[in-house]
């Protein structure tokens, strides 16, 4: 972790304040469609605030490990066009905000998914991915994640498991795309895919350095290392910031004004361009399947230090400025 300059050291403060201040909070409910999902620990608050320049800061339970699950499509997503071009992943996934559940058994007029932030629109994106020289496809995927996050990540087995006993709707989704000639070959392989990169093990740190690398235009902040070309950047942050929060995609766009994704194993992962990547982890969850503590947090850190794309006071750079 890189040592914190005086200007910077305020990061940590405003981890901590946050954490205390919302830590007593609680509201909400873990997920049950998963069913190892419920077992987590619905006390678990880790925070992390992961600068642009490579400081990290965390707060409460950073270190404790949880499942990526649906952050993991804006992460695919950007792979995948990396390897296709946005041309090519177009043919095959819209990126209009669709109105309907996150797992809703519907397409768009041209029988595409409507965006890759819905599970219909992952899947695609997911089968789209090629594998490299040697490797795999998952291969490809975990290593384009891993360096993201600036560590090697591992897949949780029990939680793979129960999603590919209990993924049933995800599989009525496949076949629906394959009927209409959005996906090829082989369904299952696929949806494995699709099951193993959801069930990644990431602590939030880890979210913060990946949210980092894309308010760092593709290059993770930590280790220096470019991970995704910027117009794959550009297209990732433009869905996320559209659709990526589920049914409250809106309400988060009018009252933080950042591009993010969650997940319902309580991640939220939120991105402020050139500056910032904010991580949340709270597995108490709202209606729409966003942590509850998550929510508030980047509420109040948005409100707070005018993080909104269109708040006045935001010019670019403007986060640690504001700190000191």
């Amino acid at each position: 972790m890189h040592e914190l300059s005086p200007r910077q050291k305020p990061l940590q403060d405003v981890a901590d304040r946050l954490h205390e201040k919302y830590r007593a909070l609680d509201e909400g409910a873990v997920a049950t469609d998963i069913p190892e999902l419920a077992k987590a620990d619905p006390g678990g608050f880790g925070i992390s605030l992961a600068a642009a320049d490579g400081a990290v800061c965390t707060a409460g339970d950073w270190q404790k490990e949880f499942t990526i699950q649906s952050i993991s499509k804006a992460l695919v997503y950007g792979l995948a066009l990396e390897q296709r071009g946005r041309d090519e992943v177009l043919r095959h996934v819209g990126v209009e905000p669709s109105g309907e559940a996150f797992n809703g058994l519907a397409l768009n007029r041209q029988n595409r998914p409507f965006n890759p932030m819905v599970n219909a629109g992952a899947i695609c994106t997911t089968a789209l991915v090629r594998a490299k020289p040697g490797g795999t496809r998952f291969d490809c995927i975990l290593d384009t994640l891993s360096r993201a996050a600036g560590r090697r990540l591992a897949v949780d087995e029990a939680v793979y498991q129960s999603e590919k006993a209990t993924g049933h709707r995800n599989r009525a989704l496949g076949h629906l795309l394959l009927n209409f000639g959005k996906i090829e070959g082989d369904v299952e392989e696929h949806l494995d895919l699709y099951f193993r990169q959801c069930s990644l093990l990431v602590n939030a740190r880890d979210l913060a350095v990946m949210g980092a690398t894309l308010a760092n235009l593709g290059e993770n902040p930590v280790t220096r290392e470019q991970v995704y070309q910027l117009p794959a950047v550009r297209d990732a942050l433009s869905a996320m910031f559209t659709c990526g929060m589920y049914d409250f995609a809106g309400e988060w766009a009018h009252r933080v004004g950042v591009p993010a994704k969650s997940g319902v194993g309580g991640g939220i992962m939120a991105v402020v361009n050139r500056q910032l990547g904010v991580s949340v982890y709270s597995p108490r969850l709202d209606e729409h399947g966003n942590s509850v503590r998550g929510i508030r947090v980047c509420i109040e850190l948005a409100e707070e230090f005018g993080l909104h794309a269109f708040d006045y006071g935001n010019f670019g750079s403007s986060f640690l400025t504001s700190l000191g």
